[in-house]
């Protein structure tokens, strides 16, 4: 297992994280085809009733296959294609309680979201704003001090340390490098 637990994005408002989107209608019956941010996609029906990014109450899932990058599902109150394909790309959120604590050294995004971001020294470099993986692994991207957004791979050599309980996390300082800088080092 990597740094991170399952994904999805954080409602600022409430402890909401998102556990799907509706990717596609499958088949005449209202199944929907789901793209699944947690780890294992059947999980996504063991949550509960999911929410809106309001907090609304949507509906309660029951997969029924596996699909690629996600499940297939009914969805109680959707009974044909039309009522299937209107939500298309709707977010399926759940409160971040319904969760499961995470193993040691795994985090869910949400928990990553907002942690002051510091070098070793102590000295804050920003917050964290997001966690991204676009598929090569994890990314922390944090606004700077000086309004600048930056990254830095989420590994345990580029990020030693993360610290819930401190609202911190800790970047070595070969993170913060940049790239041109340290090739024309080396030429």
């Amino acid at each position: 297992m990597g740094r991170s637990a399952p994904q999805g994005k954080a409602s600022p408002e409430r402890k909401l994280v998102c556990v799907a989107a509706v990717a596609a209608a499958h088949g005449v019956r209202g199944a929907l085809k789901l793209k699944c941010f947690t780890e294992d996609p059947a999980d996504v029906g063991s949550y509960g009733p999911l929410l809106d990014e309001m907090g609304r109450e949507l509906f309660t899932l029951r997969v029924v296959a596996p699909a690629k990058g996600g499940v297939i599902v009914e969805a109680e109150g959707i009974t044909d294609r039309d009522a299937a394909e209107a939500l298309r790309g709707v977010s399926l959120w759940i409160p971040r309680e319904r969760l499961p604590e995470p193993e040691d050294d795994t985090f869910y995004y949400e928990d990553l979201v907002g942690l002051v971001v510091q070098d070793t020294a102590g000295r804050p470099l920003g917050r964290v704003i997001a966690v991204h993986d676009y598929g090569a692994g994890e990314v922390i991207e944090y606004q700077a001090a000086e309004g600048k957004a930056a990254m830095v791979p989420f590994t345990m050599a580029l990020v030693p340390e993360v610290d819930l309980a401190h609202g911190r996390l800790v970047v070595a300082p070969e993170a913060l490098e940049v790239p041109e800088a340290a090739e024309e080092r080396a030429s």
